[in-house]
């Protein structure tokens, strides 16, 4: 019943990121929005929840994964609301971004209470059904986000929540475990510096990636630009954030994470990793429609392959990974999709059944042997009290990671080779994660069964 409520609270935001999207035209023609607002509409909730994930991780570990996730899933169902009633398109960017806030809460938080509650013997098995219902859950988003625009109105997509929420939020209440988290102070100041920091770096990298910038002669120099005051913002605000954590005496983010060898080799592989899916995910949509001349609805079609793959088979390798450990899997994941990249970028003039369709079934196999061993290592690699920062910590990794793609893949997509080039890249990145994952020490296999009561 903890794991239904892991689920049900995590879907919320699964659903509504990819429901809305199709939503936005009837929405921007009711509410008189120009684009920039819609626009916003979209980005607001993204920088909120790449900014702020990593800080409601550790509001879990400090107050309790159960009660934050609880408190997670009545913002958000409250904000759900408040952006149903929006009589403006300001209104709804104001609701969106507390709407992103919340989901910076409820994703790490029900990741950790699973962590909390499942022994290692069974906690790939119960993540990969996490990892498949929320990929069920993004893959049907669209269809149920159609059919309520066109049948009730774009308010009714934010209508799914609140009753979710509550739902969820009953079931904690009922059987989760009490958790009093740690008796310490929550680190305020390190917090605002670290979401300052990453707010900055995640604002910068959207803006890159939105820029039609490839569309002048000047694309590399205005990319290169762009991308160094990135790395200026992202590092100086980090920089100003280590110096603060060196000297509070509660740290955020203690110093034992920084030489966990195993932490940082899976967080580094996390960055490389999903930053190459993110190309991907950029670039294909565009050759779908603009040089296949597919429809939207058959170009979405496209990527079922990869997300079923990952929804119908994440539990048979979550178990496997329970019985033989996740090393094997945490190396074979990244490289299938660098396999997969290849096969898209030398396949880019042929057939959609060749050049589409069979290599998105090689990645959604591959993420099905990946996505379960790794947030389970991440997650086992920590003391438990350190869980919640953890999970905080691998979802903001791949946030960025998924940001900083999308940026890359923005920069050079107008060139003639752009799509093959870029494939190459996120294969390269791939191939990286997969070799930090071979170098990283993993947690060896548990050897024996059985759930704890968190």
């Amino acid at each position: 019943m903890v794991l239904a409520a892991c689920v049900l609270a995590s879907s919320m935001a699964f659903i509504d990121g990819t429901a809305l999207p199709v939503a936005l035209p009837r929405l921007r023609a009711d509410l008189s929005a120009d684009l920039a607002l819609v626009q916003w509409i979209l980005n607001g909730y993204t920088l909120a929840l790449a900014s702020l994930t990593l800080i409601g991780g550790a509001l879990a570990d400090v107050y309790g994964k159960a009660h934050m996730l609880a408190v997670g899933c009545v913002l958000f169902g409250l904000a759900s609301a408040a952006c149903a009633l929006a009589p403006s398109p300001e209104w709804l960017i104001a609701a969106r971004v507390i709407q992103g806030a919340a989901a910076a809460i409820v994703t790490p938080a029900s990741l950790a209470l699973i962590g909390a509650t499942y022994a290692r013997a069974e906690r790939n098995w119960a993540i990969s059904l996490w990892a498949a219902a929320s990929a069920l859950t993004t893959a049907g988003g669209p269809v149920l986000g159609g059919w309520l625009t066109e049948t009730l109105g774009w308010p009714s997509v934010f209508w799914i929540n609140p009753p979710l929420a509550l739902i969820a939020v009953g079931v904690l209440m009922v059987f989760a475990s009490k958790d009093g988290g740690m008796q310490r102070r929550f680190d305020l100041i390190g917090a605002a510096i670290l979401a300052s920091a990453l707010g900055a770096l995640a604002w910068a990298l959207s803006q890159v990636g939105s820029s039609e910038a490839g569309a002048t002669a000047d694309a590399p120099v205005q990319t290169g630009t762009a991308l160094g005051i990135v790395t200026g913002l992202g590092m100086g605000g980090l920089a100003v954030y280590a110096f603060w954590e060196r000297r509070s005496e509660y740290p955020m983010t203690p110093p034992r994470l920084l030489v966990n060898h195993t932490f940082v080799g899976l967080n580094v592989a996390t960055l490389m990793i999903y930053a190459g899916i993110s190309i991907m995910f950029f670039l294909l949509p565009f050759d779908l429609i603009d040089r296949r001349a597919l429809s939207s609805t058959r170009a979405g079609m496209a990527f079922l392959p990869f997300t079923l793959g990952v929804g119908l088979l994440s539990g048979v390798f979550g178990r496997l990974a329970d019985k033989i450990g996740a090393r094997a899997m945490l190396v074979a994941g990244p490289a299938g999709a660098a396999l997969a990249y290849f096969w898209m970028a030398f396949s880019h003039e042929d057939s959609m059944i060749l050049g589409v369709i069979g290599p998105m079934t090689l990645l959604g196999l591959s993420f099905a042997v990946l996505v379960a061993p790794l947030t389970a290592s991440v997650l086992s690699s920590v003391d438990p009290t350190d869980e919640g920062l953890a999970s905080g910590i691998n979802n903001a990794a791949s946030r960025i990671a998924q940001l900083a793609g999308a940026a890359l893949a923005a920069g050079f997509a107008s060139f003639g080779s752009g799509y093959e080039v870029g494939l190459a890249i996120a294969a390269a990145a791939s191939i990286g994660g997969a070799l930090t994952a071979a170098i990283t020490p993993t947690p060896a296999a548990p050897k024996s069964g059985g759930s704890s009561s968190g």
